[in-house]
């Protein structure tokens, strides 16, 4: 069964095109010769991308992939404009990014609740054969047609909005840490991208307070060439202001591990080392006092660490108050983004393969074996 987090859709977007304006002579009882009166026409339909903080996923745009804006209605006569056409409004989640899906070039971002751009603008509408009147050229007979509709195949990015991201490979305790410090439950086993989707959580803290903690899919090493699951999540953590490293305690060489994970991030995205970074030895409930003591020499010494154990509770507490204390810095309540052009061929590969595939269908063996007999078929066109 497919999952309802959706952080990647690609829609084709058309605003309206304006209305032409209107070429009219006034005509009335006793007025033979009225003057121009044609009217301007309406506005195009804009496409407006709005900001919806209800919303966390782009599941509601997976199957709507042609999104189109009314056109203007063209002038009349007596000096009437035409109807402006109806605007278009994509409501997405908050963080999401908008990219030219021919060329990857960045158009705008959505951070807050209700904040809207206008994504494509409609064409204005022509002005109507009135507005040419002259002294010299009192009955103009033209008036301008509307501008044309504008067309763009437009990417939107969902990148999660949290204060702390969990970053680790496969089964290094991050789904267990996300369901004992909050009310997410996400899916646990014992065995490698057990998480395929980023999840979320509250954490609480004291005196009613809390933060937003955000787990994304297990990173390993090659993930930048595309091996296990890619980068292809590693976009939402891009907004969190600390990040916390989890290696578990039965690793080979925990240093290692964080270097690998550190060299990872830095081919996604170098901004990323700017973050300030905490490592969590996770797993440590079998270890005693003096084995932790021994271990301490073998962690980097560049980067805070914090023995855990999501079983027993062990250092839960001690963590919560190192990534608190960390979001209270100023300089870590204030997230900036450079979104640089993203590369379409390596974007699109990464979003067609599903990572989590429907239900095979069963073929008999017996079947497929079968020689069938053909003859029987000669003279209804099976002669061949």
């Amino acid at each position: 069964m497919a999952s309802n987090f959706i952080d990647y859709v690609k829609i084709f977007c058309r605003s309206g095109k304006g209305g032409a304006g209107s070429m009219h002579f006034h005509r009335a009882k006793y007025v033979p010769k009225g003057g121009p009166d044609g009217g301007d026409g309406g506005r195009g339909g804009h496409i407006i991308l709005k900001g919806n903080r209800n919303l966390w996923t782009l599941l509601h745009l997976k199957y709507q992939k042609h999104i189109f804006a009314t056109n203007g209605g063209n002038g009349g006569e007596s000096r009437s404009f035409g109807k402006d056409g109806e605007d278009k409004i994509i409501e997405v989640p908050l963080g999401t990014v908008c990219y030219d899906a021919d060329n990857g070039e960045f158009l705008c971002e959505i951070k807050e609740h209700n904040e809207q751009i206008i994504l494509l603008k409609g064409g204005r509408g022509g002005l109507g054969n009135w507005n040419f009147r002259t002294a010299t050229n009192q009955a103009p007979r033209y008036a301008q047609p509307g501008e044309p509709a504008i067309e763009k195949n437009i990417i939107l990015q969902l990148k999660v909005l949290a204060d702390v991201g969990l970053v680790g490979f496969p089964n290094a305790g991050k789904s267990t840490l996300l369901s004992v410090v909050s009310a997410a439950k996400p899916e646990i086993a014992d065995y490698p991208f057990t998480t395929l989707t980023p999840q979320l959580g509250i954490v609480s803290y004291r005196d009613n307070q809390s933060f937003c903690m955000a787990d994304i899919p297990g990173i390993i090493e090659g993930a930048a060439e595309g091996k296990g699951l890619g980068l292809r999540f590693l976009r939402h953590i891009e907004r969190n202001a600390i990040l916390l490293f989890m290696v578990p305690a039965d690793a080979d060489d925990i240093k290692a591990q964080y270097q690998i994970l550190l060299s990872e991030l830095e081919k996604y995205n170098p901004e990323l080392l700017t973050k300030e970074r905490i490592l969590a030895i996770s797993k440590c409930d079998m270890l005693d006092e003096e084995m932790m003591s021994q271990m301490q020499y073998q962690l980097p010494q560049d980067i805070p660490s914090v023995f855990i154990s999501s079983v027993s509770g062990l250092g839960i507490q001690k963590l919560k108050d190192m990534l608190w204390e960390e979001l209270q810095k100023e300089s870590n309540q204030i997230i900036e983004i450079s979104h640089k052009p993203i590369d379409i061929t390596i974007i699109e590969k990464e979003n067609t393969d599903e990572s989590v595939q429907d239900e095979p269908q069963t073929i008999y063996l017996n079947e497929v074996e079968e020689e069938w007999d053909l003859s029987k078929y000669k003279g209804i066109g099976w002669d061949e």
